[in-house]
């Protein structure tokens, strides 16, 4: 081989090492910024969260009195394109037909009504003390006249066909099984009566766990 053929394929090795070096450079830059848009796009979307490690509920440390009755929970109904959410601190948790079950109350006046009729499926969210005014601000406000979700500084997040919370500590997702209307004759103590002066019963809904997720450390 020659001068010039060896200096003709150096030139050609050295430009060919220039051009895989530029095209791993624009691949690299371009799925970052792919990665970094779709991340912002999935924030405002809602997406399924890396941050939860699915359990069983039998496994919880949890007092289920203290978790719903002090701590609160939001109850989530719809699709993450359209959903609505509540506050509640009443419910239940355990076994009913062989299965593990979850119960919530709803009143018919309130927007998560519509929803929950609607889903096929519900989420109760827990938070740790910090978030308390989240709750608070869910629980006091409708989704009827404002995006709450936003305003309580909320991050949905979807998993199959049901829509919970990034900053919760712990979610239970729930397949419905049934729901029966509270009844007012049926009150063996009357002083109940008391909590219904707009005459608006209770919708109870019972559902299935059918995913236990806690956030991960």
């Amino acid at each position: 081989m020659d001068i010039k053929t060896g200096a003709f394929l150096f030139a050609r090795l050295v430009i060919s090492a220039i051009l895989y070096y530029c095209c791993i450079r624009l691949h690299s830059e371009h799925g970052l910024a792919v990665k970094q848009l779709c991340k912002s796009a999935n924030v405002e979307r809602g997406v399924e969260s890396m941050g939860f490690m699915e359990t069983k509920p039998e496994l919880l440390d949890d007092n289920p009195f203290k978790l719903i009755g002090s701590d609160w929970m939001l109850i989530t109904a719809g699709t993450v394109e359209l959903f609505n959410t509540m506050t509640a601190s009443w419910g239940g948790l355990g076994i009913l037909w062989e299965r593990k079950v979850a119960t919530c109350y709803i009143r018919p006046t309130r927007y998560t009504f519509e929803f929950t009729e609607r889903s096929p499926y519900f989420t109760l969210s827990f938070f740790n003390e910090k978030h308390r005014k989240k709750l608070t601000y869910c629980g006091t406000h409708s989704g009827r006249n404002t995006d709450k979700v936003r305003e309580a500084g909320l991050t949905p997040v979807k998993e199959g066909g049901f829509v919970y919370f990034e900053e919760a500590r712990l979610v239970l997702a729930c397949r419905k099984l049934y729901y029966q209307d509270i009844n007012p004759d049926r009150f063996l103590d009357p002083k109940i009566e008391n909590m219904y002066p707009q005459k608006d019963y209770h919708r109870m809904y019972i559902g299935e766990i059918v995913k236990c997720l806690v956030q991960g450390t």
